[in-house]
């Protein structure tokens, strides 16, 4: 037979080499080898007589994987005349495909041929299963071609064989050969292509299948569903489970498990747990998964919520169990919770469980207890590379770099290879803590470097100011890669190179180097940051057409590009669309809505967050606190403040009493809001004093806003904006030689007033102006349609504000200096440059001033369209001569 001659060329010789190889490794002696191959070469009449016992334990051991001692038996029996029947062979073959043992499970083929043993279709299908499995599909194809019968179990046999191994193309000739196919036979196809990563051919095969009126299994539905998690295809995944409902699958544990984790992945929480709880009969897999999903979300209490339920059933808890509640528990920063979870792990008996260990360490880090993580560390039987890394980075993380070092030198002692996330932490580690020179010393002194300690220095770099070093050693990248992009997009955006930013994410592009989802959350802030809306929906297109549209961290990242850009619209639709929100996406929108003076939508949108799965945090009572300003809600910001603490156990803390400050003093309640300062539990700071300051110009409480720029220019005295606040004041009062004196003050310490500019984005470019600036290629057309304006609004009633005109000079110089304000400059480029019904967006760098804030009402009427002024602190929304603040900002 063909197969013969594959396996042994007819050689008993061959055969013999084979079984003295296994007897030697199962430590059986040679006379046994020979025995065993006289027998087989000299078969007596089949029979099982005494011989049975011998058969119950061959198939026990190959059960067990004792397969050479079950091999013994195989031997013994020839010798003794007694041969096994199909059944046997097929116990021995089940045993090597479930132990991966190809050499015994040619042996047992061997004897079958030897001893002239004729297989049935079952037995030879077994032998196909055993080759294919192990990935001898040469092997598998010629005993299949041999088969005189075959049913679809054999042909499915070798289907999944060459689908399995990533031979796709034969799977699929060799499936649609089939004569009658099952569901077993579709399954195996679909679950070839979902586990090679051709999920879209996945999926079609899957709705063949349907076409054909085939009903699908659990194995079916676990592999298509995978297939819609790597396709980020939420809407498919709820179609298949429609089909589900229908079949009678849904309660199926293996299908639920697999319909949290696809809807947990496609950012469906909420449906996710909808699945967990119509679960009957949940297994460890199910909770598993419930508490990784709601990790992934950022839901960290709910994922200790479902651990604690968990604890109260009688499942086992595993190593993946403690590891995603661990997670948890760091991202809480809640000690408490972790400490009882270790206490459970000892319990468990997965103390010396190298994989819990790491987490546990890594979550003592994060709970700033390196102490306890380094008793963790120091306990541990058994570590890996992951061990030390974590324990390296948590001494760093908490600026201990003697320690680190120390423990990096005692992983060479103890036999450890450090590997690129060794050496990355340490240069991260010393480059957050402005060691940068430490540093470029160890990534000069790589044994190796790649990608990976090239982005971290780079990183590093820029971390700490040296925008340009990171931008050269960037461009020597031998290779640069999606993590090394980022970083340099990330970079220069948080550096306030925003322009830069866009710039180095167009290049990405060409390059051919595809944006990944923190690609695009570090990109869309530099839109945000120059309000480029224009290049902000391109770029959001760009993450639809690459799958991103239901990842969360590119929702979050949406939402606040299209609310800094003044489009509330957009951010809400992108908020509404999330398949589910965290924590991020919640404020983001409520501070959207909040900046643009829209503070009934925020608290409403507040009260909406209040009956959801995410808690508040304090960054989410910066944002309704912010609104209550906006909207002048006394009452309400005090009935807020206070719910904090008593509702949700959060401390109030320098930014939300800034807030009450703001909000008092914005009402007129001055003294009220001094009285706050006063009895705050923490000392105040400038952003404090400054609201505080703020309302006294609004008021003209020239008194206490000099108490208050007193205090401002002790505690803060390089920050120019406290300077010309004051003067501010002084000039509005017309005490112009108090003015000079705070200018005088300025040029004594050194302190530069940071210069007025207006950015305006016109067909996705964004151009900059300065006050009086002359530097525009259209620089006579901006004027002319200045001065054609300023003659309309004067007819139409407008005065100049000259208080803002913060110099002693005529009131003419005065008229002057105010109408060529960058904003009015940016504001009538936008008109000469635009269609006549678009929005003009204008972003400034410091306070609006209440000149232009006034011309800027009249000109949204005259020439009937909308603008948006963004400033340092929030927007206006000028529209047929008023703003959205009603003039109380």
């Amino acid at each position: 037979m063909a197969t013969a001659r594959l396996l042994y060329n007819a050689d008993n010789k061959h055969l013999f080499c084979l079984l003295m190889e296994s007897s030697a490794k199962s430590k059986l002696n040679a006379t046994s080898a020979v025995a065993a191959t006289r027998a087989m070469s000299n078969p007596k009449p089949h029979g099982i007589g005494h011989g049975l016992d011998m058969m119950v334990d061959m198939r026990t051991l190959s059960g067990q994987g004792r397969l050479k001692e079950a091999l013994n038996i195989l031997n013994l029996i020839g010798k003794q005349g007694t041969f096994s029947d199909s059944s046997t062979y097929v116990s021995l073959l089940d045993g090597c495909v479930k132990y991966r043992a190809l050499t015994e499970g040619k042996l047992i083929h061997a004897h079958i041929i030897l001893t002239g043993f004729k297989p049935d279709v079952y037995l030879q299908t077994k032998i196909v299963i055993t080759y294919a499995k192990s990935g001898s599909l040469v092997a598998a194809r010629q005993v299949f071609d041999e088969m005189s019968q075959r049913n679809v179990v054999s042909w499915t046999a070798m289907v999944s064989g060459y689908a399995q191994n990533g031979f796709l193309d034969k799977a699929l000739e060799l499936f649609q050969k089939i004569p009658e196919r099952n569901v077993v036979s579709w399954t195996a196809l679909i679950s070839g292509y979902a586990q090679n990563g051709q999920y879209g051919d996945a999926v079609k095969l899957f709705q063949q299948m349907q076409l054909t009126g085939m009903k699908e299994n659990c194995v079916t539905l676990a592999s298509v569903l995978s297939a819609s998690v790597n396709l980020a295809d939420l809407e498919y995944g709820r179609e298949i489970q429609e089909d589900v409902i229908r079949s009678g699958f849904e309660l199926d544990v293996f299908v639920g498990n697999g319909f949290i984790d696809m809807y947990a992945k496609c950012g469906s929480i909420e449906d996710a747990r909808k699945v967990f709880d119509k679960i009957a009969e949940r297994n460890v897999v199910s909770y598993n998964t419930m508490i990784a999903g709601y990790c992934r979300h950022g839901l960290s209490q709910e994922a200790y919520t479902v651990f604690k339920q968990m604890k109260g059933t009688c499942i086992q808890l595993d190593a993946f169990t403690f590891s995603n509640v661990l997670s948890a528990c760091a991202d809480l920063g809640n000690l408490a919770y972790g400490k009882k979870i270790h206490e459970d792990i000892k319990i468990s008996g997965l103390q010396c469980n190298v994989f819990v260990n790491n987490t546990l360490i890594d979550m003592y880090v994060k709970c700033k207890q390196i102490k306890d993580a380094r008793d963790v560390f120091d306990k541990m039987p058994e570590r890996n590379v992951v061990s030390w890394n974590t324990m390296i980075a948590g001494h760093l993380q908490n600026g201990q770099f003697e320690e680190a070092v120390k423990l990096f030198e005692q992983m060479h002692v103890a036999g450890v290879q450090p590997d690129l996330v060794t050496w990355g932490s340490l240069i991260s580690g010393f480059s957050k803590s402005g060691h940068v020179d430490k540093a470029l010393k160890l990534f000069q002194n790589l044994p190796e470097r790649n990608v990976v300690s090239w982005t971290a220095m780079v990183v590093g770099y820029a971390q700490n100011g040296y925008i340009d070093e990171a931008r050269k050693l960037f461009q020597k990248m031998p290779e640069q890669n999606v993590v090394s992009w980022t970083a340099m997009i990330a970079s220069y955006a948080q550096s306030g190179c925003s322009s830069e930013s866009l710039d180095v994410f167009r290049r990405m592009q060409l390059s051919g180097v595809k944006p990944n989802s923190i690609t695009f959350a570090s990109v869309l802030p530099a839109c945000a940051n120059l309000a480029a809306l224009g290049r902000g929906k391109e770029i959001h297109e760009d993450a639809i057409r690459l799958g991103f549209q239901c990842d969360i961290l590119v929702g979050n990242a949406l939402v606040d590009m299209y609310a800094k850009c003044g489009s509330l619209e957009d951010a809400r639709k992108v908020f509404d669309s999330m398949p589910t929100q965290n924590v991020i996406s919640w404020n983001a929108m409520i501070i959207g809505y909040a900046m643009h003076w829209c503070g009934k939508e925020a608290l409403q949108l507040f009260e909406v967050m209040q009956h959801s799965v995410t808690k508040p945090d304090h960054v989410t009572f910066v944002g309704v606190l912010s609104a209550c300003s906006h909207e002048g809600l006394v009452d309400n910001g005090w009935r807020y403040f206070h719910c904090m603490r008593q509702d949700y156990g959060i401390i109030p803390e320098i930014q939300h009493y800034c807030c009450m400050v703001d909000l008092l003093g914005r009402a007129g309640h001055l003294d009220e809001a001094h009285d706050v300062i006063k009895k705050m539990p923490i000392e105040p700071d400038s952003s404090v004093w400054g609201s505080l300051f703020g309302a006294c110009r609004t008021h003209n409480n020239t008194q206490l806003g000099k108490h208050a720029a007193e205090v401002l220019l002790k505690i803060d005295p390089d920050n120019a904006a406290h300077y010309v606040l004051l003067s501010n004041i002084y000039a509005a009062a017309g005490r112009w030689y108090d003015v000079e004196l705070v200018r005088r003050l300025m040029k004594d310490r050194g302190v530069k007033k940071m210069p007025g500019r207006s950015w305006i984005e016109v067909n996705n470019e964004v151009y900059t102006f300065r006050a009086g600036d002359t530097s525009h290629q259209q620089k006579k057309q901006i004027y002319e349609k200045l001065e054609r304006l300023f003659g309309q609004m004067k007819e139409s009633g407008y005065v100049p504000d000259t208080n803002f005109a913060l110099y002693d000079v005529e009131e003419e110089q005065k008229e002057d200096m105010l109408y060529h304000h960058s904003e009015k400059l940016a504001i009538a480029f936008g008109l000469i440059s635009t269609p006549p019904d678009t929005t003009i967006r204008i972003v400034k760098n410091l306070r609006v001033c209440g000149d232009c804030h006034s011309a800027t009402k009249f000109i949204s009427r005259m020439v009937m369209r909308e603008i948006v002024v963004r400033d340092t602190n929030r927007f206006h929304h000028f529209k047929d001569g008023k703003c959205s603040c009603g003039d109380y900002w």
